[in-house]
């Protein structure tokens, strides 16, 4: 939805601008003294520009605070649970696959082969969390799951051709653990 949302603003913004020039250059082809025009000109492209500066830092704002990006804030507590994750080709290994919501996780991710992104994809498939995947590397992760369901992990970062088969299943439970509510 929001990559819609920025296509068409991007659209509609370049179709702003570029009328803005053609104006100018239909402008400068006319001979004359500009005089008291030449000043509202000054006043009317000093708004746009500002207007224009203004709304492209409110869409820039809304836009990059709803990214899946590691967010500082969600740095796990000391009480997190720690799932140690490695990619090779074509899967991912954990050393525990039991979730609950509302439980902190730490993902620590590494490879033991070559570069994987490690996505993690809540069931409506929307990129919630990711971090790269890297030989000899441990990058972290925090999440806590906020709904039951069956979350899907996929890799991010072309690693050879299975990459496509490289997703795993992981089901968070509800509170109170019983299977029989998913």
């Amino acid at each position: 939805m929001y990559q819609s949302i920025a296509w068409y603003a991007t659209l509609f913004l370049v179709f702003l601008l570029a009328l803005a020039f053609a104006f100018v250059y239909g402008e400068s082809r006319k001979l004359r003294e500009y005089g008291p025009i030449q000043e509202k000109g000054y006043k009317i492209r000093k708004f746009y520009f500002l207007g224009l500066l203004a709304l492209m830092g409110f869409a820039t704002a809304m836009s990059l605070s709803k990214l899946p990006y590691d967010n500082p804030h969600a740095i796990a507590k000391e009480h997190a649970k720690i799932i140690e994750v490695t990619g090779l080709q074509y899967a991912w290994e954990f050393s525990d696959e039991n979730f609950t919501v509302g439980e902190e996780i730490q993902f620590r991710v590494t490879s033991k082969d070559v570069t994987h992104g490690f996505g993690i994809y809540n069931p409506d498939l929307q990129l919630i969390a990711q971090t790269q995947a890297m030989p000899e590397y441990t990058n972290t992760v925090a999440i806590t799951f906020d709904e039951p369901g069956t979350y899907k992990i996929l890799c991010l970062e072309y690693c050879s051709v299975g990459h496509h088969v490289m997703m795993k299943d992981i089901i968070v439970k509800p509170k109170g653990g019983n299977d029989n509510d998913n």
